[in-house]
């Protein structure tokens, strides 16, 4: 690493430990040739994942946005915030782990919605009206029988 005193590029590092709840790392560092002391940080570089929607448009994958829409299936259900969370990160967590930039948004629908169909059946079917779109009462019937089954 190069001192941001000097400019040289021999400095060796006197002490590290966490930091940022154990997102990063801190290390102390001396320049050989100027004796300063300075600070670094590293941290883990993710790569945005990117959606891709129905129109074929794409945007950046936003747990929040995800969060929210689990949250609206799940309202006055007898479901926990931590349940929600535990979903969520689930879902997050496979879809970096399958080391893709791009994912349908489809691919990402139907993930939720094995979690959810486990989670609570009355948000499964609030979820999956809002993500297939049921046009009218046949389709939504369709989708219960298939859960009753």
């Amino acid at each position: 690493m190069r001192c941001p005193y000097c400019g040289k590029e021999n400095t060796k590092v006197v002490d590290s430990r966490p930091a940022d709840d154990n997102t990063a790392i801190r290390r102390r560092r001396l320049c050989d040739s100027c004796g300063k002391r300075f600070t670094s940080y590293e941290k883990v570089e993710i790569v945005p994942l990117m959606v891709v929607k129905k129109d074929l448009n794409r945007e950046q994958f936003d747990r929040n946005k995800l969060e929210a829409g689990v949250v609206r299936a799940c309202h006055k259900r007898p479901v926990s915030a931590k349940a929600i969370s535990e979903l969520v990160n689930s879902v997050e967590t496979e879809l970096y782990n399958m080391g893709e930039r791009e994912i349908p948004s489809s691919v990402i629908g139907e993930k939720v919605m094995i979690r959810m169909k486990e989670l609570d059946p009355v948000a499964y079917v609030r979820f999956a009206s809002v993500y297939r779109e049921f046009k009218d009462v046949e389709t939504f019937m369709d989708e219960l029988k298939k859960f009753l089954r």
